[in-house]
């Protein structure tokens, strides 16, 4: 019988693909289960939060890749991965951001490199490369609660009209980042992702640019929690009952300033990604349950834009 692999999705007979693999480095050719099951990963997780610096509802864990020992050690600094642990009440996060994740790579929104692996219980825990470092560089990351001089309890406390303000200050190239910035609140909406609060935005200072770095934190949180709002930075003044005009005439063209022609160019490519969306959800670790709710909001949340 044919396995999938967490990382790739692709079928394959071991418990991961080459391609999976190979992801992750070039010189690894298998890697080993996470020698902690769940409960463990839990008391690791609280154990090491007060040496971290990231926060969020998740319970994670610092890494890096251990190429001798072809698997993922925990570290206190000078990690390369974040790892996402499974919650301990709601359902199948690591499973779902990896997913949403993939989602969208489809639609040209740059996400760092990310996948599942499987601990001791058989359990997932979804991996993410770190953004702020390459090799023994560390770039310069702000969130958009930093840049906007508000603290994490205040990160609903804003509006999608002002980040575009933040990206005109602090942007290097304005125009590219509000067309990126563009597809990740189409995206957000279409996927069910109504979290998306200041600190899930971050800039990037890299070799003298400063950009909006890459997506991370995208789940589609309102088959977790319920939600009856559709987006968590009011738009036009809404968080609920949003329409097509709200997201192309008003966001897009009036207050993003894109141009009709390449606003009708992203509703295409968004319109050509639902088959491949379907497919991955379908193909995807979510269990059945999960993977029907999920479809049944993207095609109802399609059927409000297209």
């Amino acid at each position: 019988m044919m396995n999938r692999c967490p990382i790739t999705y692709e079928a394959c007979e071991n418990r991961y693909s080459l391609n999976g693999l190979q992801s992750l480095s070039p010189k690894l050719t298998e890697l080993s289960d996470f020698p902690f099951g769940r409960e463990e990963q839990l008391e690791l997780a609280f154990e090491c939060s007060d040496k971290l610096s990231f926060s969020g509802v998740q319970p994670k864990l610092n890494a890096k890749l251990n190429l001798k020992n072809h698997r993922f050690e925990i570290v206190t600094k000078k990690g390369s991965f974040i790892l996402k642990l499974p919650h301990a009440a709601l359902q199948e996060l690591p499973q779902n951001e990896d997913l949403t994740m993939k989602l969208a790579k489809q639609v040209k929104i740059k996400t760092p490199l990310h996948g599942m692996f499987y601990a001791k219980d058989n359990s997932l825990i979804y991996f993410v490369r770190r953004f702020d470092r390459e090799g023994k560089k560390k770039f310069s990351v702000e969130d958009f609660a930093q840049l906007a001089g508000l603290s994490k309890e205040s990160k609903y406390d804003f509006s999608m009209e002002k980040l575009i303000d933040i990206l005109n200050q602090f942007s290097t190239f304005p125009s590219k980042d509000k067309e990126l910035l563009f597809r990740l609140t189409l995206f957000n909406f279409l996927v069910g992702n109504e979290d998306m609060h200041l600190k899930n935005f971050s800039m990037i200072r890299k070799e003298e640019v400063t950009s909006l770095a890459p997506a991370y934190d995208l789940i589609n949180s309102t088959i977790v929690m319920n939600s009856k709002e559709e987006i968590a930075l009011p738009l036009n003044g809404k968080k609920s009952n949003l329409k097509k005009s709200d997201f192309f005439d008003y966001f897009g063209n009036k207050r993003l300033g894109l141009s009709s022609s390449l606003l009708s160019a992203i509703a295409s490519e968004f319109e050509s990604a639902i088959e491949t969306w379907q497919k991955l959800i379908s193909i995807s670790f979510l269990s059945q349950k999960h993977k029907e709710s999920y479809l049944k909001l993207l095609k109802e949340r399609f059927a409000k834009i297209f």
